[in-house]
Formats: structure tokens, C-alpha cells, sequence
């Protein structure tokens, strides 16, 4: 019997699209603090949207080579459970702030494109909560770029138990999350602009399609 795939959903920036996310029966959502990213939130939104939040859903903050003082402002004020680092944060960097935090990797991006080079870099970050796989592109995030899941199936078989879990991202949808999954089975999905009808902006009949796609494997 397979463990049950656990589901992400980030981009989070408007009020009414957390009632279909919770619905849909996903585990986390993440809200984007990263300036240049189209779904960028402020402290103030991301106050109001913890709020309505309920209990038993995980709130995570996405960072990508912030400063120190901006990460510290918005725990400050944002109750976040997890903190994701996007960008070249080193592991020293990602556990300063107190809080479990997931690293995230741009698969085939240079010293990141082949199997063991990946692994050597996230073993850099043996006490990271997960290590989150996404797609090399100029943008960081949510760009809804897939890549070729050859290098990170390689890199599956060299993992340790005691390594981390491993988030899959990266273009994920409806049209292609099961054949993905049937390549690659992960500790649990990270999707975002697959649910949207453009960046920031969800779709309730594309989150409840892909999550009961995810439920059925």
C-alpha cells in the first residue's frame, strides 16, 4: 500500500481562494514574500489570510536570498509554521531564524545537473524539513516549467533514510501529475501556477481536479 502523497499549494494571495484549497484537503499553503515573484504578498496580507486559515493546515513563507532583518520582520508579524528558501540561502543562512524550513533545488541548473552533484548539494542541508525539486529557469518559482525527472530518478536511488523527504515541483498540473508520479513517487507535490488561471489568481475546478488526481494514486 502506497503512503498517501502529501499536497502543497502555493501562491496563496487572495482570501477566497483558501476555502477551495482547504476543501481540496491539502496539507500546506504557501504564501510568496518575494518581491519580484507576480504573486508577491505583503506582512499585512499575509496577516489576513493566516486568519481565515483553519487549524491543521501548514502556513509556509517563500524566501528567495532575502536579507536576514526581512525574513525576521515578517515572522514578526506573519504566523508562518515553515519557511521555504527558494534562492542560494546556505544551510547556516535557512536555520538562523528558529523555525523548520524545506531548501529547494533548480534541477539541471549548473552544479545541480547531474544525480550525485544534486545529492552532494542537498546533503548541505542535512536538517532542512524537505528538499523541494523545481524547474531551472530564469525566474525563481511558479514559473510553470517541468523538467526531466531522469536526474532526480538517479538521484532517488542514492538517498539515505536518514536524508529528507523530497517535495516534487516544477510545471506540475492536472494533464501530467500522474505520469510524473508513476516515474517518480514523492514524499508529497508543490503546485502552483498549474492551479491558477493566471499567477496569483486559483481555480477552484483546477485545484479540485488536480488534487483528486493526486488523492486516486
Amino acid at each position: 500500500m502506497h503512503q498517501c502523497i502529501r499536497l502543497k499549494l502555493c501562491g496563496l494571495s487572495r482570501k477566497e481562494d483558501i476555502k477551495p484549497m482547504v476543501s481540496s484537503g491539502a496539507d500546506a499553503l504557501g504564501m510568496v514574500f518575494y518581491p519580484p515573484s507576480k504573486r508577491a504578498i505583503t506582512a499585512i496580507k499575509a496577516q489576513e489570510l493566516c486568519r481565515n486559515i483553519p487549524a491543521l493546515v501548514t502556513t509556509v513563507g517563500l524566501f528567495v536570498n532575502p536579507r536576514p532583518a526581512a525574513v525576521t520582520e515578517i515572522l514578526a508579524q506573519v504566523p508562518l509554521d515553515l519557511l521555504q528558501f527558494h534562492g542560494d540561502e546556505s544551510a547556516d543562512f535557512c536555520r538562523q531564524f528558529k523555525r523548520p524550513y524545506i531548501k529547494a533545488f533548480r534541477v539541471g541548473a549548473p552544479g545541480l545537473d547531474t544525480p550525485k552533484s544534486l545529492l552532494q548539494n542537498c546533503r548541505q542541508f542535512p536538517d532542512a524539513a524537505g528538499w523541494l525539486f523545481d524547474s531551472y529557469t530564469p525566474e525563481f518559482g511558479g514559473s510553470g516549467v517541468a523538467f526531466n525527472l531522469k536526474i532526480l530518478k538517479q538521484m532517488h536511488s542514492l538517498l539515505l533514510p536518514s536524508d529528507a523527504p523530497i517535495i516534487l515541483a516544477g510545471g506540475l498540473n492536472a494533464k501530467n501529475l500522474k505520469e510524473k508520479i508513476k516515474q517518480f513517487r514523492p514524499y508529497a507535490v508543490d503546485v502552483s501556477s498549474g492551479i491558477e488561471l493566471s499567477p496569483g489568481i486559483k481555480c477552484q475546478t483546477k485545484i479540485n481536479t488536480f488534487a483528486r488526481i493526486l488523492n486516486a494514486l
